[in-house]
């Protein structure tokens, strides 16, 4: 988030297509004054279709053909939501997405690609791996292909891809390359002629390369129906397999049409030459999910490509309220399919050719593409300032009352029994305690740690309640501190019902409620939560443990360190991606599991990191404590950030502050050694559990869904008082 810019307009875009990834470079190089870009995608990684049959046969590396959406996007200053649009509310101008609060948007663009198209074959769906999306195709083949090396001698595995375009060919040829010399049947069925858009000198080359690879052609042979392990042809015949791989043509997805937007016969959205939705100005549709109405052509990459320059200057004209320009494809370009092999066929017009040259043509046309999702400037341009009004302090910065009124309206509505719209109105909320009961209060305020807000809200939620968890206290009630970025007041709102949302979603397991909070606008976002907690019996505390006690930790370290490379956009998305969700792990289960294995002491570790929270535990005692370093888990991602030397802000300081636990000849700056200072957020729980019981904590901590749960070190006393606190043993290992 850049700081003290007033957002005016919300453009997002849904789908990480060619042409969106190549339109956001363009939109962060020449950024518009006061838009917010936001991209949605499902998935963290989109891949690169002209070396997707690379990928499959082995040439390229997942990392080298597919484009880190999330890193991507934190290094253009681009808001990244991983989600999955699944509506459209074209008067609220919302986009629905799965499991999680609509989005508003002023602007949209869709790029959100096809779906197999099925319907008319029966079985289908429900036999075949459709090749789109690719995510689901990538992963499920390389299933398959460790079954199929695995496989014992005998019967042959059966492949089998249906459809007769260039992808269903590229896709057999590189299957048959990437097996090698294993047992494999690999049948290509078409519907029609192979190639049938081709000339015939290019299908007579892919022919023969399909003939020496022993990868059978079966064409004019329409799929009537799919069974188990059957494929039925017009005509009569069958053809088994063990496996199905469906290439054929592709239809967009069903909202689309629902939602009343224009679409084609086979539901792709029409568009105008300026690449706008008919009758929908404010929409735009790109990619294989859009169709010209003056100028259709067929799906193919090429295409996309071309419109990304059109689409970055008709959203920035649309935007700033300046006239867009029309785009005409081009109708003929070079087509080249690759071989399985080294080798590639290409054809434009009457150009034909074939060899290993055309794939090296191709490989470095591919690779030159990739490269500029790598090479960016360390810094994106700041968008134009513009003069906005002296922003008011005190209670002068809080949200309007309207906006903020619509909020809790809505919030209450889709959330009863967890937001009462009658007691958020009061000016202080009661909280009425059951008889013996003690009540528990903490406090934290997270300042943004990813720019989703969604997400904020939850993880916020979840860090100030591990508190509450480490006490082993209930949840009761919560107040909400929130600090939204100067916006325009519709902005506001939306944000905030994205942030509570999530809060609220966390505070529903939890059966807790939220009674009230504050809001203010400020420079740059910040969520906190007062949070209120019950014991009926005894709470947990932190300095209980004894000698000989086990220390488990719940969760694995490394969230400061990844989330200081992600904002300098250093992080890999799927560190960001897999911490996010250890982080979403709550430590609610772990503590009721604790509590029933002799537990003589708990804390959570947050932003004094592992050593200084440990050190918390032995303060004042006569105790020690030996850690031992390979047992410490860590994120994925976490070693490789500090051989860069790469750190948290508060890294120093907690080292700083763990001088005065540890032996003075310890290296703490040793690469090994750092993640123990590193600060946590949504940290682990770490307990002090008898030894007789770690075992069995442990096992159950595993079964519950904390699979990184280890058991670092062990607690003794002191020989003497000078004795070291905190030893640490095979840190360099």
């Amino acid at each position: 988030m850049r700081l003290n810019q007033r957002w005016r307009r919300d453009l997002v875009l849904a789908g990480g297509g060619h042409t969106h990834v190549l339109a956001l470079r363009m939109l962060a190089m020449r950024p518009v004054p006061g838009c917010r870009i936001t991209l949605v995608s499902l998935d963290d990684y989109t891949p690169y279709s002209g070396m997707l049959p690379g990928l499959i046969a082995g040439h390229y590396s997942h990392g080298q053909a597919h484009i880190d959406l999330r890193r991507y996007c934190a290094r253009l200053g681009v808001r990244f939501i991983a989600a999955r649009a699944q509506d459209l509310d074209l008067n609220r101008q919302r986009l629905h997405l799965h499991g999680r609060p609509a989005l508003a948007f002023d602007v949209l663009s869709l790029d959100i690609g096809s779906q197999p198209c099925w319907r008319d074959v029966a079985g289908a769906s429900n036999h075949a791996v459709p090749v789109k999306p690719v995510h689901g195709f990538y992963h499920r083949w390389k299933a398959v292909e460790q079954q199929v090396l695995a496989a014992p001698a005998g019967r042959p595995p059966r492949l089998v891809v249906v459809g007769g375009g260039a992808g269903s060919v590229e896709l057999a040829l590189a299957m048959r390359h990437k097996l090698g010399s294993a047992e494999v049947e690999i049948t290509l069925v078409c519907g029609q002629d192979l190639l049938e858009t081709y000339a015939h000198s290019t299908r007579e080359t892919v022919r023969s390369r399909c003939l020496r690879h022993a990868v059978k052609i079966v064409e004019q042979s329409l799929v009537t129906q799919v069974g188990e392990g059957r494929l039925s042809l017009a005509g009569g015949a069958v053809i088994a397999f063990d496996e199905l791989f469906w290439c054929t043509s592709a239809e967009a997805e069903p909202w689309l049409s629902a939602a009343g937007l224009a679409c084609d016969g086979a539901g792709f959205l029409l568009v105008r030459d300026t690449l706008q939705l008919l009758h929908h100005d404010h929409l735009f549709a790109v990619g294989d999910v859009a169709t010209q109405v003056a100028h259709p052509r067929p799906k193919a990459g090429v295409y996309a490509v071309r419109q990304a320059p059109v689409l970055a200057r008709n959203l920035a004209a649309y935007l700033q309220q300046q006239p867009l320009r029309g785009h005409v494809p081009q109708r003929r370009y070079l087509s080249m399919l690759s071989l399985g092999d080294r080798s590639a066929v290409a054809e434009r017009g009457l150009f034909r050719a074939s060899g290993s040259w055309v794939w090296r043509w191709k490989n470095h046309i591919d690779t030159r593409f990739m490269k500029q999702f790598v090479n960016l400037p360390r810094r994106m341009p700041e968008p134009p300032r513009e003069k906005s009004p002296m922003q008011c302090g005190g209670c002068g910065a809080k949200l309007p009352a309207d906006p903020l009124r619509e909020v809790l309206a809505e919030l209450s509505s889709n959330f009863p029994g967890i937001v009462d719209l009658q007691l958020l109105a009061d000016d202080a909320a009661a909280v009425a305690l059951p008889p013996q009961a003690d009540l528990f209060q903490s406090v934290d305020v997270l300042r943004e740690l990813i720019d989703d807000p969604w997400l904020m809200g939850r993880l916020a939620m979840l860090h100030a309640l591990g508190d509450l968890h480490a006490m082993g206290a209930q949840p009761h009630s919560v107040l909400a501190h929130v600090t939204l970025p100067y916006a325009r007041p519709g902005i506001q709102a939306a944000d905030l019902y994205q942030i509570l949302a999530g809060a609220v979603h966390e505070l529903s397991r939890e059966g807790a409620r939220l009674i009230g909070g504050h809001t203010l606008e400020g420079p740059e976002l910040a969520v906190g939560f007062t949070v209120n907690g019950l014991v009926t019996d005894r709470a947990l505390g932190k300095n209980l443990l004894a000698h000989g006690d086990c220390l488990v930790l719940c969760k694995p370290l490394g969230s400061g360190v990844l989330f200081a490379a992600h904002q300098q956009g250093l992080a890999k998305g799927e560190w960001i991606t897999g911490t996010v969700r250890n982080m979403l792990l709550s430590n609610a289960t772990a503590a009721g599991i604790a509590r029933r294995h002799e537990l003589r002491a708990a804390t959570d570790v947050t932003g004094f990191g592992l050593l200084g929270h440990l050190a918390e535990m032995l303060d004042g005692s006569d105790l020690q404590a030996q850690l031992n370093g390979p047992a410490v888990p860590l994120l994925n991602g976490v070693a490789d950030c500090y051989r860069r030397g790469l750190e948290s802000s508060l890294q120093a300081g907690n080292i700083a502050n763990a001088r005065r636990v540890l032996a003075a000849s310890q290296d703490l700056f040793a690469p090994e050694i750092q993640p123990l200072f590193d600060p946590q957020t949504c940290g682990g729980l770490l307990l002090a559990v008898t030894e007789n019981h770690c075992a069995d904590l442990l096992a159950e901590l595993h079964d519950a869904g904390y699979p990184s749960a280890a058991n670092i070190g062990q607690v003794s006393r002191k020989r003497t008082p000078e004795q070291t606190v905190v030893s640490l043993c095979d840190f360099s290992s």
